[in-house]
């Protein structure tokens, strides 16, 4: 192998990383809280995997809060409870996954500020596959 080959598979090593990256995409953010009083908050997403192999949401994180956690809603007896789902979210190869309202989410326990209709959020989301993933958030209130 020549020098010049061997230099630009070294190059396409550190870029592929970076274009997997790439094929995990994430529309229609927004955040919001109960009110301007409230101690926790969520948000919500749409996240696409555009790439030939399944991912997984792992965790996410942010300043606004004093822990961030991926949680759902299960049933239990007669009452609805929000429980925090460790192994995260599935986002399929080629498909998408929701998260909203009365499902899947970004959980905010212990809001270190509040939620105020128009602020925005930073918000770092952790890919098995894609690696980490720093979104800007809108804070929507009433959606």
């Amino acid at each position: 192998m020549s020098l010049k080959t061997a230099m630009l598979a070294g190059a396409c090593a550190l870029v592929l990383p970076t274009l997997a990256a790439a094929q995990v995409t994430v529309e229609d953010p927004y955040a919001r809280a109960a009110g301007p009083a409230a101690r926790s908050g969520a948000a919500f997403m749409r996240i696409v995997n555009d790439g030939a192999t399944d991912d997984r949401l792992l965790a996410a994180a942010s300043d606004v809060a004093e822990r961030v956690e991926l949680h759902t809603h299960v049933m239990d007896g007669d009452i609805m409870r929000m429980v925090h789902v460790e192994e995260g979210f599935a986002v399929p190869a080629g498909g998408a996954t929701a998260l909203q309202r009365g499902g899947m989410h970004v959980m905010f326990l212990g809001l270190t500020r509040s939620l105020a209709q128009g602020d925005e959020i930073e918000l770092t989301l952790t890919f098995a596959g894609a690696g980490e993933m720093t979104v800007t958030v809108p804070v929507d209130n009433a959606r």
